[in-house]
């Protein structure tokens, strides 16, 4: 996405998520859960829920929540089953967003996603409809002002495939989802702190939206994102001020 703006998407998201932080720690509860069914209780070889582990901590979650959850999804205490569905769509002006959820109940997940679609004047799509649009990677930013060189050693040195520096100064580093954790604890350790540190899927292209178009857009993300068994949502769209 175009550089101007990153930083303010970046700050605006972070904002987002301390407003929500009962809702974030569900959601990572459910990732946790999920990480830890599929690939087991021990974070020395289960990735996935390392990276889990890593959003409780940095949501100050205790240590005994998170123990507690990893003991329900590995079988040591009764829990629940989450299913993992991804939903694609659209949004104002053709923009492509891509919701995953965690839901027990699906037709109540599908029924809540489409609902907010059809309100604000986005259109649930199929299966594939719009995931060709982004590339699952590992994604990290760093504020303005981070020497480019410095991330560049470090970050390429690590696995990172590429350092790109936004026309605001936010240094973005691009990874594979297999070395995200490398390239993390690299720039960690030279004093290197992202902003922003996750797996995701990124939009190789981006549709600029303004004015009405812009808030209808940013109104609809919010209420996608406010929905219980919405985990992460995606989207290619620019939103300006």
């Amino acid at each position: 996405m175009a550089g101007h703006s990153k930083w303010a998407n970046i700050q605006h998201r972070k904002g987002r998520q301390d407003e929500k932080r009962g809702k974030v720690w569900t959601r990572v509860i459910r990732e946790i859960m999920v990480a830890a069914r599929q690939g087991g209780g021990d974070l020395t070889i289960n990735p996935r829920l390392r990276l889990a582990v890593d959003k409780a901590k940095a949501a100050n979650m205790p240590a005994d929540t998170i123990k507690r959850n990893i003991d329900k999804a590995t079988g040591n205490l009764d829990g629940v089953h989450y299913e993992e569905i991804r939903y694609e769509g659209y949004g104002i002006g053709g923009a492509a967003i891509i919701v995953d959820t965690m839901t027990d109940n699906k037709v109540r997940t599908v029924a809540e996603v489409r609902h907010a679609f059809n309100k604000y004047g986005g259109n649930m799509g199929t299966e594939g409809s719009v995931a060709f649009q982004f590339k699952h990677c590992g994604q990290l930013f760093l504020a303005p002002g981070t020497s480019e060189d410095k991330v560049m050693d470090v970050a390429l040195e690590a696995g990172a495939d590429d350092v790109i520096v936004g026309d605001d100064g936010v240094v973005e580093v691009l990874t594979a989802p297999g070395t995200f954790e490398a390239v993390k604890n690299a720039l960690e350790a030279a004093g290197l702190k992202p902003e922003v540190a996750e797996v995701t899927m990124r939009p190789e292209n981006a549709i600029e939206l303004t004015g009405d178009d812009a808030a209808r857009m940013q109104k609809l993300l919010d209420m996608i994102e406010d929905l219980d068994d919405v985990q992460d949502v995606y989207h290619n769209a620019e939103i300006l001020e």
